[in-house]
């Protein structure tokens, strides 16, 4: 089933629905956001099988892959409502006035604002997660902002379905009109329309370097530049230091295949690079990955667009000069795919230090069940390897502590480069919880202060506003007095839910 282009008439009508809607969400209560987002929770579970044997048909991905995503885009909408509701993210803040200082100390009082409606960006490797219940539109939810989602080509009708499940929970919450609208759209046009309407507000996007980027440039060329919090994918570079690759060759090997080749390797964590000291270890750790991978399964990608890319990509970096091929699988598909034209083959390469140094190709992730080895020759090298990477969404050290005792230098290079550190373990999975940062410096995503996994990304779609002197029957609920919320507040610098005891 084909979906037409949204015009831009009526993407001009969509987004003056959501800002009606908008200056009547922004008012409703956080008990009144979380239900609304908690009844969308129910509404994705009564979709049933219908939604899953969809999403099967139009991204390849297994069932039981598909059961775990929608499991947790509930959770995602669960825990977020229940972090609305909580009050944390509100940032509230109390200065109380103090009269008889010179000059008079005015009462001040701060608190976190809904900015307007989001446009978000469905990703094309969670249907369910990034897309169109996904985190973003958690988050605006609860921030208190409408929500127009652009569904992703490749599973348009798995968006539909969802969207209607949205629509089905706003008229049972008694949603005002315009507080979520789907949209259609392939052509580059729908996107660049929506992200320059001067309704939008911000703008959430997951998905590559390129499109991330071309979104960004939009919201800040526009009269009113807007925030565009996009997360464009990283090669999550793995440090294998001496010590730890001496006594776990075989078994880092081992961890790392899997993380590798998980999901076909179509996860923004997947393990991209992997760097070590010139040594008899890291030859054993080369030959065991490579033996594994050989034995581990081609599987279909999400859709032709992502393996023809994957094919392109891994083509061009075997062919850079001193990059090796280390293996390929060897082990028929276990899908039925008989042509394997969807199928992604599990690749490792090796170059070395000096060749990663000299070849930005090298630093460029290929997305899918490929890795490179780059090879150093000493320590030095490969604290100016880790130096000279870009941004990324993770970085890990395997290593003991003896190893990151003796390596100071080392450890402070890498952190300076990613959102997540992680030890002794491997980037592909990322927990929704609170302290999870799932996002990091240029390019893994534009702004390295929010991530988009944990509560903490609905401050993404809230400004700050200051109330000075305003007298306590007017302001809002969350910065009255006798705080008729309960949450906690900052109050004379000291974090309290009790009631404002006025100086």
């Amino acid at each position: 089933m084909s979906y037409t282009d949204f015009t831009v008439e009526q993407i001009d009508s969509v987004m003056q629905n959501a800002w009606n809607a908008f200056h009547v969400y922004r008012k409703f209560s956080l008990t009144q956001r979380a239900a609304f987002m908690r009844a969308i929770a129910v509404e994705l579970e009564n979709c049933g099988d219908t939604l899953i044997h969809t999403a099967m048909q139009q991204t390849n991905l297994p069932e039981a892959r598909l059961r775990g995503e929608r499991a947790r885009t509930i959770f995602q909408l669960n825990s977020y409502a229940d972090a609305c509701e909580k009050g944390d993210w509100l940032e509230a803040r109390i200065d109380t006035a103090i009269p008889d200082k010179t000059p008079p100390k005015p009462d001040i009082r701060k608190m976190l604002v809904p900015l307007g409606p989001v446009v978000v960006f469905g990703a094309s490797n969670f249907p369910f997660a990034y897309s169109t219940a996904g985190g973003d539109t958690a988050c605006a939810f609860a921030a208190g902002c409408p929500v127009i989602v652009k569904a992703h080509p490749a599973h348009a009708k798995t968006s539909e379905i969802v969207a209607n499940a949205i629509l089905t929970a706003a008229e049972k919450c008694n949603m005002p009109k315009g507080i979520f609208a789907h949209v259609h759209g392939a052509g580059f046009e729908v996107g660049k329309a929506l992200v320059t309407h001067p309704h939008t507000k911000a703008v959430g996007f997951t998905g590559s370097y390129t499109g991330g980027k071309q979104l960004f440039d939009w919201g800040n060329q526009r009269n009113e530049p807007i925030p565009v919090f996009a997360e464009m994918g990283s090669v999550n570079p793995v440090f294998l230091l001496p010590e730890k690759l001496k006594v776990s060759a075989a078994e880092i090997a081992t961890m790392y295949a899997g993380s590798v080749t998980l999901g076909v390797g179509q996860f923004c964590t997947n393990p991209g690079i992997i760097i070590g000291i010139e040594s008899e270890a890291l030859q054993t750790f080369i030959h065991d990955l490579g033996k594994a991978i050989q034995q581990i399964a081609p599987a279909p990608m999400l859709h032709t667009g992502i393996v023809d890319a994957y094919k392109k990509n891994k083509s061009n970096a075997l062919l850079q000069e001193e990059v090796h091929l280390v293996a390929e699988s060897e082990t028929p598909s276990a899908v039925v795919n008989p042509d394997g034209g969807l199928n992604g083959l599990p690749t490792i390469a090796t170059a070395s230090g000096h060749a990663f140094l000299n070849n930005p190709v090298l630093h460029q992730e290929v997305f899918g069940p490929y890795s490179i080895i780059i090879r150093c020759k000493d320590m030095n090298e490969m604290i100016e390897v880790a130096k000279n990477m870009e941004g990324q969404l993770t970085s890990t050290l395997m290593a003991t502590e003896n190893d990151i005792k003796e390596n100071d230098e080392l450890a402070e290079a890498v952190k300076n480069i990613c959102g997540r550190f992680i030890l002794n373990s491997v980037p592909t999975g990322v927990e929704v919880c609170l302290s999870m940062q799932h996002g990091g410096p240029f390019p893994a995503s534009t702004d390295s202060r929010f991530g988009s996994v944990g509560a903490d990304g609905i401050k993404r779609f809230a400004r700050p506003i200051a109330f000075q002197n305003w007298s306590n029957n007017l302001l809002p609920d969350e910065l009255k007095d006798e705080n008729p919320l309960g949450i906690w507040r900052t109050a004379d610098n000291e974090l309290t839910r009790a009631a404002v005891i006025k100086k």
